[in-house]
């Protein structure tokens, strides 16, 4: 099968790393430099480096080029980029199914990729979203993981995941796109909140809390969205949650660490080298709960120490301080 993957960033290197072990991929990026780089060293040094490039993987700098006679075309970009990769994919005249990977709501519209994908994407189009519990380095590094592939067509669910599907990478179909969308997205805000836990050392008791009651909150928010409950139980939601709120790979959990030890926002994003998607994803959840009248608190206080200046200790005893309630998803 030939997969065209666009988006040379960590993520969008790994999956090309790993599903080039049986089909033959090419990994486009639109950045002339990056292109250069990438067809000398076979290697992506800036995002991913350490895991030199497949025979079958060849790189591409122009979109046509990569997608022409593609079976599947993968995008791995920001949420920001999605919907300009897509009209870029659409004027290319690419007519092959399309997966995506982004973990956000898009910041200005607030709408999840699949609506994204819906506006710009012909209906003809077979779609779905690659997500679940999965860093980048584990991925390239040909270690064993397993992740969903969520579209509305079960058909498409169920064949492309078999076909893409390896002993490494272990893929399941589903067809609750959001549920799987809502889950990848969010956890990324408890990853935050989880780092302010870990970084003010505030022990294991603590950070089981966040996480029960973090799942929680993404399930409330996910089916007033129209998810099912037991995706939030399932890779894209628990299993994507615990990785994101624990692993030490997790940008959006140092984005927590660092704002626990007094760093500003701006610094932390202009050293952190990636995108954290659960900084521009907090405001479109906060903004979207309070229209469906969906209770977040931990959302809130995270927006609070992003937009607002809240300290992080200010913030648990917010948490912490809040009306005994029954426990209840």
């Amino acid at each position: 099968m030939k997969v065209a993957v666009l988006g040379a960033g960590s993520w969008g290197t790994a999956l090309a790393i790993s599903f080039a072990a049986r089909h033959e991929v090419t990994l486009w990026t639109r950045d002339r430099e990056q292109l250069s780089r990438l067809q000398r060293d076979r290697e992506n040094t800036r995002y991913l480096k350490g895991y030199p490039f497949p025979d079958c993987l060849s790189v591409a700098g122009d979109l046509c080029v990569a997608s022409q006679d593609a079976d599947v075309v993968l995008v791995v970009t920001p949420t920001a980029g999605l919907r300009p990769t897509l009209r870029a994919l659409t004027a290319a005249g690419s007519r092959a199914p399309v997966l995506w990977a982004c973990k956000g709501l898009e910041a200005d519209t607030e709408l999840p990729a699949h609506e994204v994908a819906a506006a710009e994407l012909p209906d003809s189009i077979a779609r779905g979203v690659l997500t679940g519990p999965s860093f980048a380095q584990e991925v390239a590094a040909g270690m064993p993981a397993a992740i969903t592939l969520a579209s509305a067509d079960e058909s498409f669910a169920n064949s492309m995941a078999a076909a893409l599907n390896s002993s490494r990478l272990r893929i399941y179909s589903s067809t609750d796109v959001v549920g799987a969308e809502i889950g990848g997205a969010v956890k990324n805000i408890m990853a935050i909140a989880a780092g302010v836990c870990d970084g003010l050392k505030l022990g294991h008791n603590a950070r089981a809390a966040l996480l029960t009651r973090g799942l929680a909150e993404i399930t409330r928010f996910g089916v007033a969205l129209g998810g099912r409950q037991e995706t939030f139980t399932g890779l894209s939601g628990m299993g994507d949650l615990i990785l994101t709120c624990t692993g030490d790979l997790s940008r959006n959990r140092k984005v927590g660490l660092l704002l626990a030890a007094g760093k500003p926002l701006g610094e932390i994003i202009e050293n952190l080298g990636h995108v954290a998607e659960g900084v521009n994803t907090a405001r479109a959840v906060q903004q979207q709960a309070l229209r469906l009248g969906v209770d977040m608190p931990i959302t809130q206080v995270v927006c609070q120490m992003l937009f607002e200046g809240l300290g992080a200790a200010d913030a648990i005893a917010a948490l912490m301080g809040r009306v005994a309630k029954k426990e209840a998803a």
